[in-house]
């Protein structure tokens, strides 16, 4: 009888332990794997077929499935269009607010709503912001063998850069440095997304782009900044990117006024490819969803994926990319109005 008791009491206390290993499992948890389990998650991608926002959205997703309680599977819907001002309308308005739906959007989003252009439907501050997988420079570059091949070329000679909307990052670009530093960038608009620029600028249609360096090296244009047939005029963080043998934009700033604007223009950079859920998304399933995202992010599957079209993956959480879109939603209104009005070519 006390070897009985001795055993039963050893099989309890490992019974205890094994139970405390276990990953605790709250009531939030269970409710929302009972909302999820079985369902379809809808993902709005702003971005292009094929494009780095396209990448992230479908990489993120397919993995979020593993970590998000009930493991839904995840539906990836392409909504390029306005400059990316179509799938963010959509998120903010139309699509359920319950986690059903999920969608990636540009990082300057939330510059594009402060300096109210007019299809702007939506407040940032109130979408629901997953977190950031990317941290990439942000750099304009020219083919080779045209009359610009650094940047102080520019203050001489005109540039045909491509254009994607009037929201777009190449636009605005081209429309800012103009305005702010007298670059003559010449813009020609027309094009659907920032990888139709690339495809046009192999066929000389045009002759620069501006975008993520990580993008643009994992794109159509691949190894180009390798083998030189692609130049980096200059990056738009404050100091030099290593290896690129190209000066900061900041390097050309004269004026404090010149660097406010700029540090507005820039502010988005570490916004990468904003992962959000549209408002009013209940905060047991915003909480669980950020958690998916986390370790989506930082799961080894995931930046292989991510070296292998030479990119890096730099975890930004919901959380941080909460207070950095209110942060720009706080701008002083005269910075805002100034930029916008450079933006616009104003």
């Amino acid at each position: 009888m006390p070897g009985m008791i001795r055993s039963c009491a050893a099989a309890l206390i490992f019974a205890a332990s094994t139970l405390a290993a276990l990953p605790a499992w709250s009531a939030d948890d269970e409710a929302v794997a009972n909302f999820y389990r079985g369902r379809q998650v809808k993902v709005i991608i702003s971005g292009a077929v094929g494009s780095d926002y396209d990448m992230y959205a479908r990489l993120i997703t397919r993995l979020m499935t593993r970590y998000l309680p009930g493991n839904p599977t995840f539906l990836p819907q392409n909504m390029p269009g306005a400059g990316h001002l179509t799938a963010t309308n959509y998120l903010y308005s139309i699509a359920p607010q319950d986690g059903s739906v999920i969608g990636m959007v540009a990082r300057n989003i939330p510059q594009v709503a402060l300096l109210k252009e007019p299809n702007a439907r939506f407040e940032p501050a109130k979408f629901q912001w997953l977190g950031n997988p990317e941290v990439s420079p942000q750099i304009c570059a020219t083919i080779a063998g045209v009359s610009v091949q650094k940047a102080e070329d520019l203050f001489k000679d005109d540039l045909l850069i491509g254009g994607a909307g009037a929201a777009s990052s190449p636009s605005e670009v081209a429309h800012f440095l103009r305005g702010l530093l007298g670059m003559r960038f010449k813009l020609v608009e027309g094009y659907k997304s920032v990888p139709e620029v690339s495809l046009a600028m192999m066929r000389r249609e045009v002759h620069a782009v501006c975008q993520s360096l990580y993008a643009l090296q994992g794109g159509n244009l691949a190894g180009w900044i390798a083998d030189g047939r692609l130049k980096v005029l200059f990056n738009f963080e404050k100091e030099p990117v290593p290896g690129l043998d190209a000066p900061s934009i900041y390097r050309f700033l004269k004026t404090d006024e010149q660097l406010s604007l700029m540090n507005f223009f820039t502010a988005a950079a570490r916004l990468g490819r904003p992962m959000l859920a549209p408002p009013n998304v209940p905060a047991e399933r915003v909480a669980a969803l950020r958690k998916a995202f986390i370790e989506a992010v930082n799961d080894p599957e995931l930046h292989e994926e991510v070296r292998r079209v030479g990119g890096q993956v730099t975890l930004v959480t919901g959380e941080e990319v909460q207070s950095i879109v209110e942060g720009i939603m706080n701008t002083p209104i005269e910075v805002a109005q100034r930029v916008q009005a450079m933006t616009r070519g104003q």
